[in-house]
């Protein structure tokens, strides 16, 4: 990241919405150079004042995020291509860490719910295996 961090890059910093990587190469930066940090400050004091813009007011409310129903209907293999592909950029291309959270999320629900239900399948079999003849 050798170009100028802009204020875009400085709002999506204080949201904690960029990859690792940039949030660590901009907090490096922000150490060494006092006119970042004024700037950081002034975003900072911008923000306490109630003045947004209309980009962080789109990432604050994640506009642009798919909805849980759809990171579910992504797991199922249920979700239309162009969503489908929306979906995978959004979380592979662009890095959004709150969807791949929710994402990650819902994949550990699926897995304890399959689980809980080979669990019971295995249950009923055993409580009823001595009703059937052989």
């Amino acid at each position: 990241m050798d170009q100028p961090i802009q204020s875009a890059q400085l709002e999506a910093f204080l949201e904690e919405a960029l990859p690792p990587d940039e949030m660590a190469q901009i907090e490096v930066k922000l150490r060494n150079n006092d006119v970042l940090r004024e700037k950081l400050a002034t975003i900072q004091s911008r923000r306490a004042a109630g003045i947004h813009t209309i980009g962080g007011i789109w990432r604050e409310s994640r506009a642009s995020c798919p909805s849980r129903g759809q990171l579910q209907k992504h797991l199922l293999g249920i979700l239309g291509d162009a969503e489908n592909d929306y979906l995978l950029f959004h979380i592979e291309s662009v890095g959004c860490r709150i969807c791949q959270a929710n994402l990650e999320d819902l994949r550990q629900k699926q897995s304890e719910a399959a689980e809980n239900s080979s669990r019971r399948q295995q249950k009923y079999f055993h409580t009823s295996a001595p009703y059937f003849d052989s």
